[in-house]
């Protein structure tokens, strides 16, 4: 994985969305694993609504993650699809443990309003760019998907 500053500022390159601010939180907030992360900022914002967001890919594994299932109690989940993890990442481990609390994607808009264990999968267009190119910065695909008129 490439250092830190180098994932936050591909981060940064890649949201065109003023609703969406990009910072580094995880470095000031000393943590770690995302289970300790999201604690944390529940603690520091109690009034706040987070949703874990999170592609299939990472669904298909995150059962791997440093207590995993901790993300799924502490939060709501919005799962995006990602081809080609779609059918495999519904089949995954935490897929199972907590299906009893998939909401309907029709529902989707209500997640950040829902107590946790919820989750959600999230089907619509893709986005071009591979989390390969993301990650190593590569920002042209910003400007294909603004010009073929994919949001």
């Amino acid at each position: 994985m490439m250092p830190f500053e180098r994932r936050l500022q591909a981060a940064r390159n890649f949201v065109d969305d003023p609703r969406i601010k990009v910072t580094g939180i995880e470095a000031s907030l000393g943590t770690r694993y995302t289970c300790d992360t999201l604690r944390r900022l529940k603690a520091r914002a109690p009034a706040a609504r987070f949703v874990w967001l999170m592609g299939a890919d990472n669904m298909a594994t995150v059962h791997h993650w440093h207590r995993w299932h901790e993300i799924f109690t502490t939060v709501p989940v919005a799962v995006f699809d990602r081809a080609p993890y779609s059918f495999s990442c519904l089949a995954s481990r935490a897929a199972i443990r907590f299906r009893a609390f998939r909401l309907d994607q029709s529902k989707a808009l209500t997640l950040a309003k829902r107590p946790p264990p919820v989750w959600t999968y999230v089907m619509g267009p893709r986005h071009p760019a591979s989390a390969s190119a993301i990650r190593a910065g590569d920002t042209t695909f910003g400007h294909a998907r603004q010009d073929d008129g994919n949001t």
